[in-house]
């Protein structure tokens, strides 16, 4: 599952997971519920610096970042394992819900559990 980190936790988020390199600005830490801050899997700064500012499209964009995933492998298959015990939602602070790091992950995971 998905959630913007700006939307209230709820129990059927499961195991809370942020995926931003940057904490989500006014969102209070105690309040977030955050279970699990993997900032290792966030986009590189320059990626993201360059898809925020526009130098970079949607399709660039994904393809980049599934290019660094790949780097972490490993790590994020306990993520995927995790995943398919329970409920695990990636916690994102883009205002965009379809064009962000976290749907690219989300479906990264989905490959790695097969």
């Amino acid at each position: 599952m998905l959630k913007r980190a700006f939307e209230a936790p709820s129990p059927r988020d499961g195991h809370r997971v942020l995926v931003d390199r940057l904490w989500p600005r006014g969102v209070p830490r105690e309040e977030a519920r955050i279970d699990e801050w993997r900032k290792e899997v966030a986009p590189s700064s320059d990626l993201r610096k360059a898809f925020h500012d526009g130098s970079l499209g949607w399709g660039e964009f994904r393809r980049r970042y599934l290019g660094e995933l790949k780097a972490h492998r490993d790590t994020l298959r306990g993520l995927a394992e995790r995943a398919r015990g329970e409920s695990v939602t990636l916690v994102f602070g883009s205002k965009d819900e379809r064009h962000n790091n976290a749907v690219v992950l989300k479906q990264y995971l989905e490959m790695l559990r097969g």
